[in-house]
């Protein structure tokens, strides 16, 4: 197996339908982020607390509110801007999320908590995790991507280009070719 030394932003037209699915991933996600951060700001909860105050059935403080908006903002940023980059920041998101996850699952019962997790918590940064990855994969991986696919012409170039110059001579066979 070789690399591919393909930069893959410069294979996927901003209006290809790809970039809508990251773009409402991103969206979506970014602005469930932000109602949640916000009505956290909003209940005016300590930014520290670890009292047990919640927001849409989910524990939270000052802190995890603030780091919600920010993540919502750099998710909506996402969305704008689009194609891989939007692909390429749901999917690292993601498995950020679920780290999160995982770690605030170690930290649940200690004092270094100081996010406020609870298991509701912990089992929502699974789940947002895996459907940022969910959105920024899709397309993106798999086995039978189908080859107009910028990312499958990507990873094959030699391929791509020959059928490329079938699709331009007008036969539908490979040139050089017989019928």
């Amino acid at each position: 197996m070789r690399p591919v030394n393909a930069r893959l932003d410069d294979h996927l037209p901003s209006d290809h339908k790809l970039s809508q699915v990251y773009r409402v991933g991103a969206g979506l996600t970014g602005l469930l982020l932000l109602v949640f951060g916000i009505l956290g700001l909003v209940h005016r909860i300590g930014f520290f607390d670890t009292g047990g105050d919640t927001v849409l059935a989910l524990n939270t403080n000052g802190a995890l509110s603030v780091l919600s908006i920010c993540i919502g903002a750099l998710l909506f940023a996402g969305m704008v801007i689009g194609g891989s980059f939007a692909s390429t920041l749901n999917i690292v998101l993601g498995v950020l999320f679920i780290a999160s996850g995982f770690v605030n699952l170690a930290l649940l019962d200690t004092k270094a908590n100081f996010l406020a997790f609870h298991i509701p918590n912990v089992l929502f940064s699974f789940v947002v995790g895996v459907m940022l990855m969910w959105f920024g994969m899709y397309g993106r991986v798999g086995s039978a991507l189908p080859h107009d696919n910028p990312y499958w012409r990507a990873r094959h170039p030699e391929q791509a280009a020959r059928e490329q110059r079938a699709r331009t001579t007008g036969t539908g066979r490979p040139v050089g070719r017989p019928a």
